[in-house]
């Protein structure tokens, strides 16, 4: 079904992106590795695996945000995507590497793997992004900046009692982080920038901006899920 630009001069287009995902976004919040990073209990090593994962996640995203600037309509669009991949690359990577590195977590010496979710994220985000016209690949990228974001400012509600009590838990600093104003602007920015991508675009353009929102937002809900029911590789 065709996607007007606007219904309305207050309608949102990404107002209907969100409303289209709303059964994913459900099963997000329900999934028990975050209630479980929320309260506390999350078991250390499905922590580890799931922080191993993002910092592999954030690379490939960064390359993929580094592309959508490059295809952006006007200097300024291209330079906030820009500028988004530089801090997915070095400041949220720090983080991760302070978390693997800071002796709390269980040392792994193996070599870190893609796990099939996140491949599978990473090579959707990338292809997505380099093959179809700009308004698809903003649409694309755009689930991992406002879901985070929500259940960031969830998880921050959540585990006020146990930061209160453990200041420096292990989740602390991850929570903190995706609850960081900062980064809320952010996405209140590209948000911004999708929504103008979606009026510019075309009718069949924005059919195809719904199914990649709607896409990336099913690979959010196995990236998370898959953190604690892990599901390896067949063997070679």
């Amino acid at each position: 079904m065709t996607v007007p630009a606007h219904d309305s001069p207050t309608d949102r287009f990404t107002d209907v992106l969100w409303d289209r995902t709303k059964v994913l976004r459900d099963s997000i919040d329900d999934l028990e590795f975050l209630r479980r990073l929320g309260d506390g209990t999350l078991p250390l090593e499905s922590f580890r695996f799931y922080i191993e994962q993002d910092a592999l996640y954030l690379a490939g995203y960064a390359k993929a945000l580094a592309l959508l600037a490059s295809k952006a309509p006007d200097p300024v669009t291209g330079a906030f995507w820009a500028t988004s991949s530089a801090t997915a690359a070095t400041e949220e990577s720090s983080l991760h590497q302070q978390l693997l590195t800071g002796g709390v977590l269980p040392v792994h010496d193996e070599p870190v793997a893609h796990s099939p979710a996140c491949l599978g994220y990473v090579s959707y985000l990338t292809a997505t992004v380099a093959t179809e016209p700009y308004p698809v690949g903003a649409a694309a990228v755009l689930p991992c900046f406002w879901i985070y974001a929500e259940v960031g400012r969830d998880l921050a509600s959540r585990a006020a009692d146990v930061l209160a009590a453990d200041p420096a838990h292990p989740y602390a600093q991850w929570v903190a982080t995706y609850d960081d104003q900062a980064f809320q602007d952010s996405v209140a920015t590209a948000r911004t920038l999708v929504d103008a991508a979606g009026a510019a675009a075309t009718a069949s353009e924005r059919d195809a901006m719904i199914d990649a929102f709607t896409l990336a937002t099913r690979y959010e809900l196995l990236f998370w899920d898959t953190a604690l029911n892990t599901q390896p590789w067949p063997a070679s």
